[in-house]
């Protein structure tokens, strides 16, 4: 069957329309968001620091590292509802007899934890940017701007978000329960996110050959993740059997 992208939408906007109907995804999507708003600023506006003290570049790696919590958490909740939340509300075996091939359900739904994961990302980053910009100290704020950050959390955003989107639908094929699959994939989510912090605290020295590379790898891991997935989905097994 030829991928069609007006199915792939149909099951997007489907699945866009049950994010709003749940209120675990809204509570995820509204409060996570905005603590890792407030946290970064706390971390840097209310604390004293001058560029010599040696816990300057600390607080901006963390205050950094922060934002990047967001994509690599949250599309991991959203994507691990997305076979499993289906199963639970008996939803899953009528999308699945629908001429809808294999490859547009699970593109549908990686779209829709992506979309949303990617505008909320950047969002909070550009309120982030246009406060360290007029309440942060020059110090800080020349610090934040000048370096590397930006382009790396510009960067590693849609990479880490699509990282969580493959485990998390991974694990939701062979969960049998929301919350193990959303705990889980939470857990999976977190190794690329280990090696950005240490890019984040300079532990890796952030070049823009190391950085770029990197992020290259991580996204070929993206790339045969996602034929991995895609072979693990197996709608026979999904429609015929147990419940969970």
């Amino acid at each position: 069957m030829s991928q069609s992208w007006t199915r792939i939408w149909a099951m997007t906007k489907k699945e866009l329309r049950d994010y709003r109907r749940n209120r675990f995804v809204v509570l995820t999507m509204a409060v996570m968001p905005l603590v890792f708003t407030v946290a970064p600023m706390v971390q840097l506006f209310a604390v004293k620091i001058t560029t010599t003290s040696p816990a300057f570049n600390a607080r901006i790696g963390l205050s950094l590292l922060y934002m990047l919590i967001i994509p690599a958490i949250v599309p991991s909740s959203l994507s691990a509802y997305s076979v499993v939340g289906e199963r639970e509300q008996g939803t899953l075996e009528p999308v699945l007899i629908t001429p809808l091939s294999s490859q547009e359900f699970l593109f549908g739904k990686a779209l829709a934890a992506l979309l949303p994961t990617i505008a909320i990302s950047y969002a909070v980053f550009g309120i982030f940017l246009a406060a360290a910009a007029t309440f942060a100290q020059p110090a800080v704020a020349t610090a934040i701007f000048s370096g590397s950050h930006i382009w790396i959390q510009l960067l590693f955003t849609p990479l880490l978000a699509g990282w969580s989107i493959l485990v998390g639908i991974a694990i939701s094929t062979r969960s049998a329960d929301v919350r193990t699959a959303q705990q889980l994939s939470v857990l999976a989510s977190l190794p690329p996110l280990a090696v950005v912090a240490l890019i984040t605290f300079n532990v890796i020295h952030a070049s823009r050959g190391i950085t770029i590379g990197l992020a290259v790898a991580l996204l070929v891991i993206d790339r045969f993740g996602w034929r991995a997935v895609a072979a693990m989905f197996d709608r026979e097994r999904l429609v015929t059997g147990r419940r969970g």
